[in-house]
């Protein structure tokens, strides 16, 4: 099969398209064929080591995964003796858990594991670009904030694919969302639900005066510091991007601690049972029309090297798709 293969650390140059061996399922897997992927920060981060604490887990000196990607649609092509809940033909979607590898024609996952049958009447783009996002965002808010009803929500990075998830999921609890973007998605931001966008080029809201219950940092971009003068009295602050600061200051949710609080939530490491009932959560919502996809655009697996550039650049919209079959 065709995969992405990374083989050493470095820009979007060491992206190479190879042939590799497809993937051998066991008793309780299923071979997936892609149709649709995405790539996003996380795939930038395993590419070129950076941050330097990114290395911790795809590997000190070179990447110890080499095809890259967990989010994935398609079609299970085979399954094995074992499994009960798919059938070949089945179209599914989910993500790949602990190691990457859906920058390629076939994954193979487990039937226990984040995967899950496609809604009705949803195309690959839409099925793979719903997933990132959202399995991100909601234990954010919902679990590290503890959004509620009339709450006020900062959204910094509200145009990606975690911050354009997080406007819609806030807008769903009830919250009061105020959303950060440039001045390219102002527009798009709106459509989301937030209440009001701010153009970061124009307005830092760090120092308007105006108070939240929740910051949530989807980009990395605004510290703790920076953000506690705009923070209530019992606010708390959420980054994607671990920094060690936070990291000393993160409290668990269920926390009763008083006071303004900061924390890391790190999502992808949570227990496969959580991330399949929120993945199940995402797919109620969608049907609901409640929450929404966003897509930036959509690339072809010949066009991953300019995918990982655009990824760099930090100006997506939403999510970038990379199309691996022509299904998608």
């Amino acid at each position: 099969m065709r995969a992405a293969v990374v083989e050493r650390y470095g820009g979007p140059e060491v992206v190479a398209l190879r042939e590799v061996r497809d993937p051998e399922i066991r008793d309780d897997e299923l071979l997936v064929r892609v149709e649709a992927t995405t790539i996003g920060p996380t795939d930038a981060a395993a590419r070129s080591g950076r941050p330097a604490f990114a290395r911790l887990y795809f590997g000190l000196m070179r990447p110890r995964h080499a095809v890259l990607g967990f989010e994935f649609a398609g079609v299970v092509e085979r399954v094995g003796s074992s499994v009960r809940r798919f059938a070949p033909g089945d179209r599914v979607h989910g993500a790949l858990a602990p190691e990457p590898g859906a920058h390629a024609e076939f994954v193979r996952i487990a039937e226990g594991g984040l995967v899950a049958h496609v809604p009705a009447g949803w195309d690959p783009v839409d099925a793979v670009a719903i997933v990132d996002g959202f399995l991100t965002a909601i234990p954010f808010l919902r679990d590290g904030g503890r959004v509620r009803q009339g709450d006020r929500v900062l959204v910094n990075g509200a145009s990606g694919a975690v911050g354009s998830a997080a406007v819609q999921f806030a807008k769903h609890l009830g919250a009061e969302v105020v959303g950060v973007c440039g001045p390219a998605h102002l527009d798009l931001v709106r459509s989301l639900g937030a209440d009001r966008v701010v153009d970061y080029t124009r307005e830092d809201v760090a120092t308007t005066g105006e108070r939240y219950d929740v910051v949530f940092d989807a980009v990395g971009t605004r510290s703790f510091r920076e953000c506690r003068p705009v923070l209530t009295a019992d606010g708390i602050y959420l980054s994607t991007v671990p920094s060690l600061p936070v990291l000393l200051r993160t409290r668990r949710a269920r926390s009763t601690d008083s006071g303004q609080r900061a924390a890391n939530l790190f999502t992808g490491l949570h227990p496969l049972a959580e991330k399949a009932a929120d993945l199940a959560l995402v797919g109620e919502l969608a049907a609901a029309g409640a929450i929404r996809p966003v897509i930036d655009r959509v690339l072809a697996l010949d066009d991953v090297v300019e995918a990982h550039r655009i990824v760099d650049g930090g100006h997506k919209g939403g999510n970038l798709v990379m199309a691996i079959s022509a299904a998608a």
